[in-house]
């Protein structure tokens, strides 16, 4: 479930330069890609290539190997779940049909469109017996980005595009509905390309961040290497990575964590999870005296945190801000 640019790049017939310039990387299966950046710099118009709501003037986009030229568009888009800020729902109508949009032009029988429906507000933390009947102008901003979620997913996609989806959220619901994204992931390991303005909820979520600037990509890279390797002064700037205490509040543990030994034998407490931050991290570290810790993802073991790597990292953000 790859998705690969060679060369992109977008000249609106009415723009006077490039929306997108040259645009190459490769998005690995499962991972979640943020793309990060000022106003105007293309991030939107990247992602809206790969579903082919806008048509790259130069380049190639592939999905799994394969030109999404070569798709009908139908089949492409069936492939794509696609999130937007507010859920982007049909406001006349409920919730349940909502959801059930893309299984009904799957032509899914009604019995599995209306299991998927349960399954799916279930997932997202509504109940199904009092969602279901709603009307999108009856829920909370934070409840109809849920069922936008859910609606993207409905059709078990390969690949998930979002579109700033918790933009127009406040912080509580927008650090939730985050965490939401975190645990799904973790069950159903989508390829996600997600836009963002937000460094810390680029932070929070991605495995890579791809930092864009007048249509072309500065830096694409793991979250620790953008903090700690910046390749110039807007990078550095945009990620604030001078304020070290923040960075370890920010940053997950997945993105240090090492594969266990072969031979590892985890210790029933402390444990971490993948998804907390590295400052919780560092807590564990000191208050029990251990030097290194077992990464759980679920009831799964992952990986291992050395109190070695927090440090090095530590010396690095250091560096990096000088």
């Amino acid at each position: 479930m790859t998705i690969t640019f060679e060369r992109v790049s977008l000249q609106f017939p009415q723009g006077r330069v490039a929306a997108v310039r040259d645009c190459s990387l490769a998005i690995a299966s499962g991972q979640i890609v943020v793309i990060l950046g000022p106003s105007g710099c293309g991030k939107t118009t990247l992602l809206k290539m790969v579903n082919r709501l806008y048509q790259p003037t130069a380049g190639q986009i592939y999905l799994n190997g394969q030109d999404i030229n070569q798709l009908p568009i139908v089949q492409l888009r069936q492939r794509i779940g696609y999130v937007i800020q507010q859920g982007g729902l049909f406001p006349h109508m409920s919730v349940a049909d909502n959801i059930g949009v893309v299984p009904k032009l799957l032509g899914w029988p009604k019995p599995r469109i209306n299991s998927r429906i349960d399954e799916l507000l279930q997932l997202v933390d509504l109940e199904p017996a009092e969602f279901r009947q709603r009307r999108p102008a009856q829920l909370s901003g934070g409840q109809q980005q849920r069922v936008g979620l859910a609606r993207a997913l409905a059709g078990d996609p390969e690949f998930l595009l979002m579109d700033e989806p918790f933009g127009a959220l406040d912080a509580i619901t927008r650090s939730a509905l985050q965490g939401e994204i975190i645990k799904l992931q973790a069950k159903l390991q989508k390829t996600i390309l997600f836009v963002s303005h937000d460094v810390e909820e680029a932070l929070r979520l991605a495995d890579r961040i791809l930092i864009m600037r007048q249509g072309q990509v500065v830096q694409y890279d793991v979250p620790w290497k953008i903090l700690t390797q910046p390749c110039n002064d807007f990078v550095k700037n945009l990620m604030g990575g001078d304020d070290v205490v923040r960075c370890l509040g920010l940053l997950n543990v997945g993105s240090l964590m090492e594969p266990p030994p072969v031979d590892y034998l985890p210790q029933p407490s402390p444990r971490l999870h993948r998804s907390d931050h590295i400052r919780h991290a560092l807590s564990l570290f000191l208050g029990h005296g251990v030097d290194r810790l077992p990464v759980l993802e679920g009831d799964r073991l992952v990986g291992v945190l050395n109190w070695n790597q927090i440090r090095c990292y530590s010396q690095e953000l250091v560096r990096g801000s000088g």
